[in-house]
């Protein structure tokens, strides 16, 4: 038996970018479905540090860059939809940290401290002067340095997909592209997707596709009979651990070069302890390092920067993660949200966990543009008896298993 089902848009992919998207479409009254082979959440998005940065890391030059400039304004985005009056509705994720921070240890911020004063930058960054204003962490009498507060929150992302996928659990499929579901092509164009289960298959039919599965778009595109646009991959070398300092941290911390020496997240695991994550500097570094090596580097590391937390008997695991983007004529990293158009289907890379409303921005100006107005979705359903995806569990879910 085989069942038609005309939409607007088909999302393929739910990350980030993926279900901004298609909780987008559907508020403005398209009927959208979405598309998951895995979980929701789960590649690039769960392992992520969950900080919607508003660029101030790419400023550690002492200039302002391109990519600053454009991601500028995402904090405030993503601060509307927090409250419920942006054109998502986050009021029901978690704020980690209401700030991000940025921390020079000895007299290594002297350099920036004229340019986090300048007009470029106001508004973003604010120095701490009195030792009261700084984050628990670093009022010790160990530290010597400078704290900055930066304009970018820190957030627990499971909730964040939690809150985008509420209410819209019925218009969203999982899939299997090797088992059950194709992409069946006329030329480059999309007729439709077929979806088999059990005796039924079902004929997704859509104005517009638009991939949005990050790492997993480039096996998309070799279905769809696609060679271009090429994707890349900048690898990271994450590293965890899991202690019991009661004080968390969010800080980039600031080294030599234009990426921060380390950036630190921390998420409680439900059990009393708080997960450090560490990224920045430290884990594009660690690709050359196996874990173990990258773990005694990362415990160096935070003693030298805060030998006043003790991390005697913390936990420690690494992950490596993919951030998978346009491909760039060095492994630079993209300054926006990246779109291109092919027949009736659009390949997209978000680029970066703030850039999620810049991607869905841009994808609705394509719309807006080739006049596919929403056809209403009053009732629009999935079929009862389909399968839906689970939304990803943390990123160290499982990592210290060995530790347990």
């Amino acid at each position: 038996m085989t069942q038609t089902i005309e939409t607007d848009v088909v999302v393929i992919g739910g990350g980030i970018a993926g279900l901004w998207l298609f909780n987008t479409l559907n508020q403005q009254g398209y009927k959208a479905l979405l598309l998951e082979d895995a979980t929701l959440g789960g590649g690039q998005t769960i392992k992520s540090q969950g900080i919607v940065h508003g660029g101030t890391k790419y400023t550690l030059t002492g200039t302002l860059t391109k990519a600053a400039e454009c991601i500028a304004g995402m904090p405030d985005r993503w601060r509307m939809a927090l409250r419920g009056e942006g054109e998502v509705d986050l009021s029901g994720a978690a704020i980690l940290s209401e700030s991000q921070y940025l921390w020079s240890p000895g007299d290594l911020g002297s350099r920036l401290t004229s340019f986090f004063a300048s007009k470029a930058l106001r508004g973003r960054v604010e120095q701490l002067k009195k030792p009261e204003d700084f984050p628990d962490i670093f009022r010790h009498e160990a530290f010597r340095g400078k704290v900055y507060q930066l304009n970018e929150i820190v957030l627990d992302i499971r909730t964040v997909v939690d809150a985008l996928v509420k209410g819209l659990e019925d218009r969203i499929l999982k899939v299997d592209w090797s088992e059950n579901t194709r992409i069946v092509t006329e030329g480059k164009k999309i007729d439709f997707i077929e979806h088999t289960l059990g005796g039924k298959t079902l004929q997704i039919r859509a104005c517009k596709f638009v991939t949005t599965a990050g790492e997993g778009t480039e096996d998309l595109m070799k279905l769809w009979g696609l060679s271009r646009p090429e994707m890349q991959r900048r690898p990271l070398h994450m590293v965890m651990v899991r202690h019991r300092h009661p004080e968390p941290l969010f800080a980039h911390c600031l080294g030599t070069k234009p990426v921060p020496r380390m950036t630190v997240t921390s998420h409680p695991d439900g059990e009393g302890n708080w997960v450090w994550y560490l990224g920045g500097e430290i884990a594009e570094d660690g690709m050359e390092r196996t874990p173990e090596e990258q773990i005694r580097v990362a415990r160096r590391e935070l003693t030298a920067l805060l030998p006043w937390v003790n991390l005697e008997d913390a936990q420690w695991a690494t992950m490596f993660v993919n951030r998978a983007e346009p491909r760039q004529s060095k492994l630079l990293r993209p300054d926006a949200a990246f779109i291109h158009e092919i027949e009736n289907g659009i390949v997209s890379w978000p680029t970066k966990l703030a850039l999620a409303p810049n991607l869905s921005d841009e994808v609705i100006k394509v719309l807006n543009r080739q006049q596919l107005s929403p056809s209403g979705n009053e009732g629009f359903a999935l079929p009862e008896d389909v399968q839906h995806p689970e939304i990803c569990q943390p990123f160290w879910s499982g990592a210290f298993v060995d530790h347990d």
